[in-house]
């Protein structure tokens, strides 16, 4: 069993660890501050024992590094996260999630057809007729408020089953497996764009703004 340090402290970008296995490429360590793939965020990359992380996996959290390591199982490595793209991800998954609220406010509760966070934009994806585009100005007017002041973004587990995870923000909740920042100042300003993906299916993508 893997014990996941990126849920005690999303903002940890370095730790040592234990080998427990080696497979070719792939490598288990006892404790991990690599988030792998889940609630629509990418895995995290950076190193392992100096070499390049390439994915983890969300099943048994196998962590692909890019060559067969010269490490050995028994030993300790350093892990070493690749932090701007993280908080990037943390970033922009937040962000969407203000979205997601906006839009629920706005337009009601639209049916989600599938959602993603990579770390250049993230997107969600609606059951809709129309142009959501034509509320996007609505829906910045609803967001900016949050963007510059801080309000404060916690994640919890739900008592009666702790597997679940809740993203809380004033009085919205959503569950999200995935991770975030603390507080909505960080996010910084976010731009939209309307993607089309066929009849009744319309994709808000969201970038940040450098």
């Amino acid at each position: 069993m893997t014990t996941l340090l990126f849920y005690e402290d999303q903002y940890l970008k370095e730790a040592r660890a234990r080998v427990i296995k080696i497979e070719d490429n792939v490598v288990w360590l006892d404790q991990t501050i690599f988030f792998a793939e889940s609630g629509g965020q990418e895995s995290d990359q950076g190193f392992v024992g100096g070499i390049p992380l390439v994915d983890v996996r969300p099943d048994d959290f196998g962590h692909v590094l890019s060559r067969a390591p010269n490490f050995s199982a028994g030993d300790e490595v350093h892990l070493v996260l690749d932090w701007e793209r993280r908080y990037r991800l943390m970033r922009l998954h937040s962000a969407l999630h203000l979205v997601s609220i906006a839009v629920k406010e706005i337009l009601g509760d639209l049916e989600i057809i599938g959602s993603h966070v990579g770390a250049d934009k993230s997107r969600i994806d609606y059951a809709f007729m129309g142009r959501i585009s034509d509320y996007f100005n609505m829906i910045k007017e609803f967001i900016e408020p949050y963007l510059k002041e801080s309000h404060e973004i916690i994640v919890y587990r739900k008592p009666e089953n702790p597997q679940v995870r809740i993203w809380k923000m004033e009085q919205w909740e959503i569950p999200c497996s995935g991770l975030h920042v603390r507080s909505t100042k960080e996010i910084g300003q976010i731009e939209l764009k309307r993607r089309n993906l066929g009849k009744g299916k319309e994709r808000i993508e969201v970038y940040l703004k450098e």
